[in-house]
């Protein structure tokens, strides 16, 4: 699983960083200043759990356990309905797509409490 991990995260992270620079770059012409907010958002989150992915990744290199595949799963579903979201709402005033976003950050919180839980599953 390891392996999917890092495939993800290098996926994601270009992603970010291409998003990242058209944000900085090329948004201000397209969109008013509080849409640009709301894509740095989706930007920010989107590095955070791509780092989150790359510690899974190392963590199910070195001691595989299925809750820290599940945290990983959790991450990129958060990824995708978080981020995806704002993006979504950067550029098009679909208010249901803002139902995404939330779940989004649920997704998130139980990929963290998975890594939680996964620590104290660790063995020396």
């Amino acid at each position: 699983m390891y392996k999917s991990f890092l495939i993800w995260a290098s996926i994601l992270g270009a992603i970010a960083v291409m998003l990242g620079a058209f944000g900085a770059h090329a948004l201000h012409d397209i969109v008013v200043e509080s849409k640009i907010e709301i894509f740095k958002t989706a930007v920010t989150y989107q590095f955070y759990h791509v780092f989150a992915l790359l510690a899974l990744t190392w963590l199910q290199y070195q001691k595989p356990n299925k809750i820290f595949k599940y945290a990983g799963i959790f991450f990129i579903i958060g990824i995708i309905l978080f981020s995806g979201s704002l993006y979504t709402l950067t550029f098009i005033n679909l208010k249901i797509i803002g139902i995404l976003t939330p779940i989004g950050g649920l997704f998130f919180i139980i990929g963290w409490i998975c890594m939680f839980i996964g620590a104290f599953q660790l063995k020396k």
